[in-house]
């Protein structure tokens, strides 16, 4: 039997209790000799002994022991010896009864990481003793053998429902817990509804042969004295929703009555785990209608909830000027650069598509803004997300029973019941819009008279909320309207962008950028004002909000483009963001949101950036080959290897904005980098991370269009690794949208000389076209560049027009008419002609693509009447009836533009 030697025993107590010295030396000095001792056979045999048979040391060292003897199990399992771990194994159990509750809880832990690793099966006595111990006469015992089965459960729920020696643990695990709900004990109650409450998304067969038994027990302990115990209660309800609704909904008035209760709870951590109900509830489409005939209940609970707690207040409730005091670097939150993805411009009323992501998935942040001053969720974020979804589930029959509640919140004299208000306004904006754009004329105006409210949360919220309904605002139909709205909304939130407050600031800029997006050109006008506001802030703004100025300023030249390439725009914009171009160093973090913003700023102002292009054009050069060169030299572990990585995406993305903007101007600049820029396109053509391929497949295409002299010599080393990323089986969709693009715009510059890459391209582009799960903006894309590749082709093109054309039409006809969209359709005629019987099957969906043309050019406009023509004349004496089985404005165009 292992023995510890006395001497190694009492120094090693004495490092442990030094590891908690306040002492910062002491600590670092003892950290190392403590790991070290990982070198010593029988460390561990130490380890358990100090946690387990010392009971005259302090809980604290004893504890210590125990953690250290963890993280060595967790990190080091497959090297621990058998009889090393059979020791430890029994120790454990032994100890579980301690008398201190930090050692007991320390032993469940290390118990539970010795199931995790080494597995139930390689440990067949663990659970049938945890659970004998659970009828020990030692209260201490039981808790201890209960705490470690409450951690097994959680870490290892799935591999309890599985055969162990012969029989399924938790068989025998399950009723012994529902047992205990009812136990004397309020630990031993919390302990037994959390074991259960693990396997209910699981539906377990153990569970669900006495899943009534289950729900009996819940109900009973819904009136338990102990917050804590009903806080388990709510989390089961919860999954139950999700695994098993059947036994929520035959008892959804009293759940819905108890639900509420829990919400209106002083205890925060209760309340929230109620509230969760009603978000859960809310999501599930397929009984999320139950809730209807609750919603007078339920709301009112809402809207409690989503007032400020007084804990909310301490942290948040700050009005005064405070714009000159510098943010920490701590409370700025890790910004992540999103690749350049290329995109087509839909038609109207479609939703943008980020490309990489489905149709139907909706990436937008507002969740996020709904309250971004918390870095945790807490009742007020849950509240107004559940208010949220319920009215997208509800639409406007919401509106009957919030609608009275705001109008008394928005007057309230008490500004926290106002802030709520306001904030409830915002969240139902979504899904009750089409029932409150009539009350709009009212709340527009209230909303932008509370910008100027003395309470910052206040005037913060209502930036949020204007935000969400800027789609109204910015689309009315007449100019007294846009008097009356849409331009005090534009000065309200410049006035805001410039508060002296930092949350209102960073609430009324990211408004800003909601409207910039949703106004477009129609901010055109107002130009002069808002750069000189946004300018203003540059010298303003500390750390944590010029990321989002620099997203805003992004945004404009996104939205308004070209409008921006004036000289008075340009010499009032680019001076601040040069300035802080120049302070920050080629691995600062905070350049990363600078250069997206310049990206933008160059495609938008063209010519108009020549001047400030050299020095700009040679350090990001410099970012990218000094980045690869670091990685190169392989010293670096990952993370490091990714934000090195991240420089390069985010100067490629500045690169191809100047390349868009400058066009053939960016040709000297690229004639004079140095190493040769094709040599560090090539580069990072080939590397291993999607977001680097992605961002410079969206550059080639870019040097396509501007500067082809200089992709040409190295199409033959391109086209094998562009046409093996346009995988129609890839998850990396932004990097294969990226390279179907940029094989389209090489095509029209190649012309005849693409043929060896035609049938290759084709293979890939068709399945990713015809494919229904292919995400809208990719097959977009496909089709362009199918279309493309029949304009300089069309012999090898042709004879699959039958395949694609179908959905060709159907998808580029919704798209905004645009110079891509008119290459494309030009190629689609071209083939036409070339194989006239290929369109027939689809010439309906042509026809009808023709009829969404606004205003084709004229080369398409001539081609599309010679093909429609060709047709008349192949249909004889049926074209009549033809004709008339199109739908009336398709007749129409094809009569009035087309005379046919």
């Amino acid at each position: 039997m292992w023995a510890p030697e006395p001497q190694s025993l009492a120094d090693l107590v004495q490092m442990l209790a030094n590891s908690i010295s306040s002492n910062n030396d002491i600590q670092a000095t003892n950290a190392q000799k403590l790991e070290e001792l990982n070198r010593v056979p029988d460390y561990n045999n130490y380890l358990i002994y100090v946690l387990t048979q010392l009971p005259q040391e302090s809980a604290e060292t004893r504890a210590v022991a125990g953690l250290l003897l963890k993280n060595n199990v967790r990190l080091h399992f497959p090297e621990i010896t058998p009889p090393v771990l059979e020791y430890i194994k029994v120790h454990c159990l032994e100890a579980l009864g301690d008398s201190d509750a930090m050692v007991r809880g320390t032993v469940g832990t290390l118990i539970t990481t010795i199931v995790s690793r080494g597995g139930i099966a390689a440990w067949p006595q663990v659970l049938p003793r945890l659970m004998e111990l659970l009828d020990h006469s030692n209260y201490n015992v039981v808790e201890g053998a209960f705490g470690a089965l409450q951690k097994i459960c959680e870490d290892s729920a799935a591999e309890l429902d599985n055969e162990v020696d012969g029989t399924q643990p938790l068989e025998f695990m399950i009723p012994k817990f529902i047992q205990y709900t009812d136990s004397p004990q309020p630990k031993l109650r919390v302990l037994a509804l959390s074991c259960i409450n693990q396997f209910i998304l699981g539906r377990p067969n153990a569970l669900m042969v006495h899943i009534d038994a289950f729900m009996q027990a819940l109900f009973k302990r819904a009136s338990d004295d102990r917050p804590e115990v009903r806080k388990n209660v709510c989390q089961a309800m919860v999954m139950l929703l999700e695994s098993r609704p059947d036994k929520i909904l035959p008892e959804l008035s009293n759940i819905v009555d108890y639900i509420i209760f829990c919400t209106d709870s002083d205890d925060e951590s209760l309340a929230l785990e109620a509230c969760e109900f009603w978000l859960t509830f809310a999501e599930q489409s397929d009984i999320s209608g139950h809730l209807r005939p609750y919603l007078q209940k339920i709301i009112p609970s809402l809207l409690k909830g989503m007032v400020y707690s007084e804990m909310d207040l301490l942290t948040l409730d700050v009005d005064e000027d405070d714009a000159v005091v510098p943010d920490r670097d701590e409370d700025i939150k890790p910004r992540h650069h999103h690749s350049k993805a290329h995109e087509s411009s839909r038609g109207e009323g479609a939703e943008p598509q980020a490309a990489g992501s489905d149709d139907d998935s909706d990436d937008d942040d507002d969740d996020d803004d709904m309250d971004d001053m918390y870095a945790e969720w807490n009742l007020r974020k849950c509240s107004a997300a559940s208010l949220d979804v319920m009215a997208s589930v509800f639409g406007t029959d919401i509106l009957e029973h919030i609608l009275p509640l705001l109008q008394q919140a928005l007057f309230d004299s008490d500004w926290m019941r106002k802030e709520c208000g306001i904030l409830a306004l915002g969240a139902i904006a979504d899904g009750a819009m089409a029932g409150i754009e009539s009350y709009l004329p009212e709340l527009v105006p209230i909303l932008l008279e509370h910008l100027n409210h003395p309470k910052a949360l206040v005037r913060s919220i209502s930036c949020w909320t204007l935000s969400r309904y800027s789609a109204w605002c910015c689309h009315t139909v007449d100019e007294a309207a846009k008097a009356k709205y849409f331009i005090p909304m534009l000065d309200g939130l410049s006035r805001m962008i410039l508060d002296n407050n930092k949350r209102v600031q960073e609430a009324a800029c990211s408004a800003f950028a909601t409207i910039e997006e949703e106004a477009g050109a129609e901010l055109a006008p107002y130009l002069d004002p808002i750069i000189q506001c946004l300018v203003q802030a540059f010298t303003k703004y500390q750390k944590k909000n010029l990321l989002i100025l620099y997203d805003a300023v992004g945004t404009l030249a996104d939205s308004v483009g070209e409008a921006l390439n004036r000289p008075e725009y340009i010499q009032m914009l680019m001076p601040p963001l040069i300035n802080k171009w120049h302070q920050l160093g080629d691995e600062d973090r905070n350049l990363f949101p600078l250069l997206e913003c310049l990206s933008s700023v160059t495609a938008a102002v063209g010519l108009g950036f020549q001047p400030y292009a050299p020095p700009v054009f040679e350090r990001c050069v410099n970012i990218v080959t000094n980045s690869i060169t670091i990685i190169q030299q392989g010293n670096l572990d990952p993370t490091l290897e990714q934000e090195q990585k991240d420089f390069i995406v985010v100067a490629l993305d500045l690169l191809s904005g100047m390349v868009q903007g400058l066009g053939a101007s960016s040709e000297a600049l690229i004639a004079s980098s140095h190493p040769p820029f094709m040599q560090i396109v090539m580069a990072c053509l080939n590397d291993s991370l999607p977001e680097v391929r992605q961002s410079t497949y969206a550059l080639l295409g870019d040097l396509a269009m501007s500067t082809f002299t200089h992709v040409r010599p190295h199409l033959e080393q391109i086209f094998p690794g562009l046409i093996a990323q346009i995988d129609p089986r890839s998850e990396e969709i932004s990097v294969c949208n990226n390279a179907a693009w940029s094989a389209g715009e090489i095509s029209l510059k190649y012309g005849a000389e693409m043929q060896p890459w035609i049938n290759p391209l084709l293979e890939r582009l068709i399945p990713l076209l015809n494919n229904p799960k292919t995400a809208r903006t990719l097959a977009e894309n496909a089709a362009i560049t199918i279309g493309r590749l029949g304009l300089v082709c069309p012999a090898l093109v042709a004879p699959h027009l039958e395949s694609f054309a179908k959905r060709f039409c159907t998808l580029l006809g919704q798209i905004r008419d645009n110079d891509e969209k008119d290459s494309a359709f030009r190629g689609l005629c071209t083939l036409i002609e070339a194989n006239p019987n290929g369109i027939l099957p689809s010439f309906v969906y042509f026809c009808d693509a023709v009829a969404r043309w606004q205003t084709p050019s004229a080369p398409l406009n001539e081609m599309m009447g010679k093909i429609l023509h060709g047709v008349k004349q192949m249909s004889g004496e049926n074209w009549a009836g033809y004709l008339n089985s199109f739908p009336e404005n398709i007749r129409t165009v094809l009569v009035e533009r087309y005379g046919i």
